[in-house]
């Protein structure tokens, strides 16, 4: 195999889709796996969809998400300008070439003759008429109009643009490496515009010029991009390159989770999940990003390359690293890929799980500093180890561990104190509260060997001590081991939020 040299060519006309992503992933993986070149081009040459900012949310997304590039706007190599606007004069040439030798012609139509064709051909069997080997001799083009005509409006410089000549009866055929053999009427082609009257191309003749002189050896794409390749095949047939063109891999659609209808950034806003890497704010709306809703990029790697894609065995968590040793073209899925975001938040929690404490508590200070507080690193790392296991994204951090920072001010189960708690044991639990503060050694461990056997000797249940210490040190019934909480809240913190959380429940049965 030649060497490969794979694109991602996202057009700025907006945030970067989640599906957009997944497809720069599979373009990086396949190009690490094999020793090939991983390229970044921007194509921008429908000017009237460009929106400010979007580049820059591409290359930052793919920064964040650790795709690293070899070649782009930031890193210029042999084959720039990596700007599809930067490289305007190249796309005429071969346009203008088309036309010489008859696989393409001048159009002059105007929108409104336009509109009045497709309105007056419209059935119902074909609502949407196509401009082609059928009607293209009824309209205002090189092929239908005299020599002296042509010459006229040229002169007079009337706008044209230049269609692509598809010639009827055509079997056009290209092999997809997730498809299999493909094979496409050009009965079902329409004549497609290849430059526009701003000399500007369209996508389809910019893709073909800059795809064959950056030599890319494969184009994988979405599979919305299919229907489009056997005009692709045609351009590089009638341009002379159809013995080097890339190899074609159309991945599938990312659906929504009930897998009816693709995944749209709609979804995401109406549902409150990210369907962006990096949140993004339009005129109307705030997108969530990955980013913000808590995600590592490792995590969201790891969830994407699976949206489409399996290794053939069981195993789920890849680092990077066993991603790029793993992945085939060939284990690509022909079928959709259902969103499962709850899928994505059980990926992120194993990768917090395995991110050691020092580095979690820096990822979740923000969120404590937000909220006012300055913990030391220590006293974090220490919070972070104990809870790592209780939170999927770091955006549950706070929530889940407020009160390892903040007195307790409510409990979240009232119903047990009023229903358990026994005012005649108040003694016992004063007596337990003196054991626990004399305690020299305050490690989990100690604590939970005199809490154990103070339920003991004093004939009590575990149930009539142990929710109402947690209760008392967390304001809640859930978490960590009570024993390693109080350890990470020191004795003197324990010690006070033990006798108020007694008195508190003294009023509370007192009023039930």
């Amino acid at each position: 195999m030649s060497k490969v040299r794979v694109r991602f060519a996202p057009s700025p006309t907006g945030p970067l889709h989640i599906g957009g992503l997944r497809t720069a992933l599979y373009n990086y993986l396949f190009a690490k796996k094999m020793g090939g070149t991983f390229i970044l081009r921007i194509e921008d040459t429908d000017r009237s969809r460009y929106v400010e900012g979007a580049e820059k949310y591409i290359l930052e997304a793919l920064k964040w998400s650790g795709l690293e590039l070899d070649e782009s706007i930031e890193k210029e190599g042999d084959f720039g300008p990596y700007r599809q606007s930067d490289r305007k004069a190249m796309y005429e040439k071969y346009a203008e070439e088309l036309v010489s030798n008859g696989h393409a012609y001048y159009a002059f139509d105007t929108p409104e003759e336009l509109a009045k064709m497709r309105e007056d051909l419209k059935t119902k069997e074909d609502p949407n008429p196509k401009y082609n080997y059928v009607t293209r001799g009824n309209m205002k083009n090189s092929l239908s109009l005299s020599e002296d005509e042509l010459k006229a409006m040229i002169d007079n410089g009337t706008p044209y643009i230049i269609r692509l000549k598809v010639e009827p009866g055509e079997q056009i055929q290209f092999s997809d490496i997730v498809r299999g053999e493909v094979t496409f009427s050009s009965n079902e082609l329409d004549d497609k515009v290849l430059m526009k009257t701003d000399k500007m191309p369209t996508y389809h003749m910019a893709n073909i010029v800059d795809d064959h002189f950056m030599e890319i050896s494969h184009v994988i794409r979405g599979e919305e991009w299919l229907p489009s390749t056997p005009t692709h095949v045609l351009l590089y047939r009638y341009l002379g390159w159809e013995d080097t063109m890339p190899q074609f891999c159309h991945l599938p659609l990312i659906l929504k989770p009930d897998g009816k209808g693709k995944l749209s950034k709609r979804y995401g806003a109406k549902m409150g999940v990210p369907v962006f890497p990096l949140e993004w704010k339009d005129k109307e709306d705030l997108f969530i990003g990955f980013r913000e809703g808590g995600f590592l990029p490792e995590a969201m790697i790891n969830f994407l390359a699976f949206l489409g894609w399996n290794p053939g065995t069981e195993q789920e968590i890849f680092t990077p690293g066993d991603l790029i040793q793993a992945f085939e073209l060939e284990r690509i899925n022909k079928s959709g890929a259902r969103f499962d975001i709850e899928k994505a938040r059980w990926f992120n929690q194993q990768y917090i799980m395995q991110t050691s404490d020092a580095e979690l508590a820096k990822l979740v200070r923000p969120y404590v500093e937000a909220e006012g507080h300055q913990p030391t690193d220590d006293y974090l790392q220490k919070v972070c180890g104990l809870m790592k296991e209780r939170f999927e994204v770091l955006t549950d951090f706070w929530e889940n561990s407020r009160y390892f920072f903040e007195e307790v001010s409510s409990y979240d189960n009232e119903k047990i104190i009023r229903k358990r708690w026994k005012p005649e044991n108040r003694k016992k639990m004063q007596d337990l509260k003196s054991t626990i503060n004399r305690l020299s050694n305050f490690t989990g461990e100690n604590i939970e060997a005199h809490v154990k056997k103070f339920i003991e000797e004093k004939e009590l249940s575990f149930g009539e001590v142990l929710p109402f210490i947690r209760l008392a040190v967390s304001g809640t019934t859930k978490g960590a081991s009570v024993f390693e909480m109080m350890s990470v809240l020191g004795e003197d913190e324990v010690a006070k939020r033990l006798a108020r959380g007694f008195e508190d429940f003294d009023k509370i049965k007192e009023n039930a």
